[in-house]
């Protein structure tokens, strides 16, 4: 690379850089270990090459190599620019200036020539960007995005920059460079043509001898690699990847092995002799598996293992090799080990039969050991505890119970199943519970055997006859029923004859050797009555062969409900998530917000370029645009996941869980690997009602505060303490409303455009952000605004940190923070969208100095949250000795009290106070009251069957075109001194009857 004349130029035939962050983290460790282990050189591949001369400059064009080239490059340049900007200090004198020039520009070249390496089109400006300031940086490139891995991770100063640079120079390459007439595109297309790859346990086998003295590497490969390769018969492989399932308790991906095993190794640092003594015991634990041969003396052990090999189900054996690996270390018995086999047998079949998903079994298998030995720290009571585990699962992961798989087995299309699922359930119909078996295997697998159709395939006019009026439909619904199919060695002689023949024949049913066919050949008739009876009897002799197994064992401490994020069919409606593992790191979670933000977190850090490119992304086609933004401002509730990626979390449960299997996707992670663990569902019935009465506590606190803050205007008039975590107010705006949300981790105020009509919600925000520096000045503070361009709402917040609802303490912040905003927000907003008349604004207006009288006189007892534009209403403790409150029988007005005072201002230039009474709920004694007050000449008359009954009103007080306070406040006065007077009659006249 070195050169002020040399370019190394990418072809266009070759594809975009795409060398994601775990490869450049796999550099970067190797060149720490070049540091770290005092290496004199690290392999790092070929480039192939040819030359291509251009005027003054010779150009190198990649053919292959291109991703190595590219990103140590970008390694250099962030060396280079952390040095420049004295982020990075190095022992050399212009270190930065070195690296530049020697590897990175030509300095005296032209503007467009200066930069060395010339990627794709698509690639180079990218490239180019990040020799400039950071903000002009293309973050939707995965070179940008490499370039900043390694800044990053070289501001952590793991090693020193020299120290890396150095190592950086002891990279080793076999550089190729092609003569003029070679054939570049034919070299690059048998680069990368389909060869015979060396496998990853040649890999590993290596891995683990290519480092030793000669004399070593025969020694161990002698004792230990040869026995490994004969133990599992050559597929290393296959064995390390369940090898290190159980160490790891994490399954490699099968392209990966190799990569796994080294990270292992190195992670241990066992010495090469012992790692290969335990690769070798557990090869021989695989091999038990493969030969069927346990060795432990237990012929019904063995039979087991031959089934479940003939039902080629490998995901199994991590957990069967630790059972085995117990025994030989004496921790369980031979009975024991038998008992659990053959426990694990019926689980995996009642599950085939049942059609339970089989992605959970990896999961299942792969950590069941490990939760048997939890409960009690032990390996006793193993079987006990196995049953107990598997039959906790649920949903995908359930081991079907009897009805379940009572009900499967008697409709199942057997004969449709795989041929080897058929072959093991007929061989264990016919050899189960008896010692003089046949091979039904070896009969099936040499065409001696084959599966009969009783009634055949193909209805015959004898069959007809023989299944009666109903034949059609008998025939399409028993035809491949297990009720249906039997075994035999003389299909062909069968085949379509009738049942008389297929049973009287030499080679029928009743000459049949297969203790199967002996019931068969004693029926006089073959039609849907004995089907029915075939199948029952099956299906009971069924729970025999595969019993769902009991225990009475509980461990000592509740196990939580569990499944798994590949588990879609699950319904997690108003379920609480009590911690989750992820990659069997088991981490707990406040709520699934808190889960959602971690493990999106997590996927982050592991590779920064997918959410990235997502965030930074123009196209709005994408499954997650709605979701993912590059700014908090474009989402609702933002989830800040790093500076330039936030994702929305003002979602349900289902579509965060969504939104994670389509991130698992683009990361290639298994979302069986994500684990949730959720409350009881009688404790959750219990905290959700805890949660609901703390909502209705806070707002029956908090609500006062906030109807008088708001008294002026009325917006919360009619709003009564529930159990949501948001109280709306309204002020006459169709579909808008201010609205406060009390929630765990804060308080917010949002300013809430939500009408029917999504023109007018966007064209009303947009009005409103028009004026968004006269608002927030107004307000002296910066509101979240947001337009919300994929909903049919737009809103604008302002938000309280630090403060929880579960804390009373933090209640008059809370409440304060909400009365006081609320208010502020909509007199600072709604100047701009009100479009009413003198009179509304006359009439609100009075509206607001009734309430604030009502407020400042004691003798009336305000409710606020009853009062509106037309009606303040309030209550005197000398009405309520006359109209008592009724407990527990809510008036018109939803209230205990069944009367109000009402100063009615409905027109603005007049205002009286009456006094209504409700008859809704009213009791006998309450009733005969406002019998006995009807009578008095003092009271309006009432009609017959009232509901509504208003007894009294003051004259009418004018008010001046002025709205005076002052005025308005003395002419209540004048009012309430009319009330008091009324009261004081009525009082006396109901005394004196």
């Amino acid at each position: 690379m070195e050169g002020a004349d040399k370019r190394y130029v990418i072809p266009v035939y070759q594809r975009k850089y795409d060398w994601r962050q775990e490869n450049c983290r796999q550099l970067y460790e190797d060149l720490k270990k070049v540091i770290q282990a005092g290496r004199s050189s690290h392999f790092f591949g070929s480039i192939v090459s040819s030359v291509v001369p251009s005027g003054s400059k010779i150009e190198y064009h990649i053919i292959d190599g291109q991703q190595r080239l590219t990103t140590v490059s970008l390694l250099l340049l962030a060396i280079s620019n952390l040095i420049a900007k004295g982020k990075l200090t190095s022992w050399e004198a212009r270190l930065d200036e070195q690296i530049s020039h020697r590897f990175l520009i030509a300095p005296w070249a032209g503007e467009d020539d200066k930069i060395k390496l010339c990627p794709v089109k698509s690639d180079r400006e990218a490239l180019a960007r990040l020799f400039g300031p950071e903000e002009d940086y293309d973050r939707t490139s995965n070179l940008t995005l490499n370039y900043l891995f390694f800044r990053d991770i070289l501001l952590k100063e793991e090693v020193a920059v020299d120290e890396m640079y150095a190592a950086i120079g002891k990279l080793e390459i076999i550089s190729i460079t092609l003569e003029p007439d070679d054939n570049a595109q034919l070299i690059f297309e048998s680069l990368n043509s389909t060869g015979l790859a060396l496998a990853e346990g040649d890999k590993i086998r290596n891995y683990i001898l290519m480092g030793l003295p000669p004399k070593e590497q025969s020694k161990y490969y002698t004792e230990y690699w040869e026995k490994i390769e004969k133990c599992t018969r050559n597929d290393v492989s296959a064995f390390v990847r369940d090898y290190l399932s159980i160490k790891q308790q994490m399954t490699p991906n099968v392209n990966t092995i190799y990569q796994a095993f080294k990270r292992y190794v190195e992670g241990i640092q066992l010495p090469i002799e012992a790692l290969l003594e335990d690769l070798l015991k557990y090869a021989r634990l695989f091999e038990k598996l493969l030969t069927c041969k346990s060795g432990l003396g237990e012929k019904r052990l063995d039979n087991c293992l031959y089934r479940m090999a003939r039902l080629e189900i490998t995901v199994t054996r991590p957990f069967l090799m630790e059972v085995l690996r117990l025994n030989q270390d004496g921790k369980l018995s031979v009975e024991t080990v038998r008992d659990v086999f053959e426990i694990t047998e019926n689980y995996l079949f009642r599950r085939n039969i049942c059609e339970v998903p089989t992605n959970a079994l990896n999961k299942v298998f792969l950590t069941l050991n490990k939760e048997i030995l939890r409960y009690d720290n032990t390996a006793d009571n193993y079987v006990d505890k196995c049953i107990y585990a598997l039959r906790a699962k649920r949903e995908s992961g359930r081991f079907p119970d009897d009805r379940e798989f009572s009900d499967a087995l008697a409709v199942k299309q057997v004969y449709l199943m795989r041929g080897k699922y058929k072959a093991y359930l007929f061989e264990r119909f016919e050899n189960f519970g008896t010692v003089e078996t046949k091979d039904v295997y070896a009969h099936l697998d040499n065409n001696e055997y084959s599966i009969e159709h009783i009634i055949p395939q193909h209805l015959t006019p004898a069959w007809t006859e023989e299944l009666g009026p109903n034949a059609s439909e008998i025939h399409a619904t028993w035809l491949h029923r297990l009720a249906n199919l039997t075994l035999t060695g003389y299909n062909p002689n069968l085949s379509n004859k009738s049942f008389q023949e297929k049973r009287d024949e030499k080679k029928g049913y009743k000459d049949s050797g297969l203790r199967m066919n002996q019931k068969i050949g004693q029926k006089e008739a073959w039609g849907l009555p004995e089907l029915e009876e075939r199948s029952s009897e099956m299906v009971a002799r069924a729970l025999q062969i595969w019993p769902c197994p009991q225990t009475d064992f509980k461990p000592a401490e509740k196990e939580f409900d569990s499944c798994t994020l590949d588990d879609e069919d699950v319904d997690l409606t108003g379920r609480e998530i009590v911690k989750y593992s992820l990659l069997n790191m088991e981490q707990p979670a406040a709520s699934w917000t808190d889960m959602f933000e971690h493990v999106v977190k997590f996927l982050h850090q592991k590779d920064k370029s997918v959410l990235s490119a997502l965030a930074c992304s123009t196209d709005q086609g994408t499954d997650l645009a709605a979701y993912v933004s590059g700014t908090g401002s474009e989402l609702r509730s933002a989830l800040q996941i790093d500076d330039t990626v936030y994702f929305e979390k003002n979602t349900s449960t289902a579509l965060k869980l969504s939104i994670l299997r389509r991130l698992f996707a683009l990361y290639d992670v298994d979302p069986m690997e994500l684990v949730f663990y959720l409350k009881d569902p009688d404790s959750e019935k219990a905290a959700e009602a805890s949660r609901f009465e703390l909502r209705r506590r806070y707002w029956t606190y908090a609500l006062p505060l906030i109807q008088k803050q708001h008294m002026h205007r009325g917006s919360f008039s009619n709003v009564s303490p529930g159990t949501s975590n948001t109280v709306a107010g309204f002020f006459g705006i169709s579909g808008c409303s201010v609205q406060c949300i009390a929630n765990y981790d804060g308080a917010r105020i949002d300013f809430y455009l939500g009408s029917s009509d999504a023109a007018w919600n966007k064209s009303s925000f947009d009005l409103l952000y028009s004026h968004k520096a006269e608002i927030e000045e107004e307000l002296g503070i910066s509101l979240n605004w947001v337009r919300a361009d994929q909903y049919k709402a737009s809103w604008i917040s302002y938000e309280l940190k630090d403060v929880s609802i579960t804390d009373e303490g933090d209640w008059p912040r809370m409440a304060k923070f909400h009365a006081e905003w609320s208010d502020a927000v909509c007199n600072a907003v709604l100047p701009y969208l009100q479009n009413t008349g003198e009179l509304e604004q006359r009439l609100s207006e009075i509206a607001g100095i009734l309430r604030e009288w009502t407020v400042s006189r004691p003798e009336a007892k305000e409710n606020l949250a009853k009062c509106n534009r037309t009606l303040t209403r309030f209550t005197t403790d000398q009405m309520s000795e006359i109209f008592p409150d009724l407990p527990c029988a809510p008036s018109g007005w939803g209230t205990e009290n069944h009367y109000f005072y009402e100063i009615v201002n409905r027109t603005g230039d007049k205002i009286y106070i009456q006094l209504a009474l409700s008859s809704k709920n009213a009791t006998e004694e309450f009733l005969e009251i406002c019998h006995r007050v009807s009578a008095l000449p003092i009271v309006r008359p009432r009609k017959d069957g009232w509901k509504w009954w208003t007894i009294f009103r003051t004259e009418s007080m004018s008010i001046s075109e002025s709205v005076d306070k002052e005025e308005i406040f003395e002419k209540l006065d004048l009012c309430m001194g009319t009330v008091r007077a009324f009261e004081e009659e009525l009082k006396q006249a109901l005394a004196e009857l």
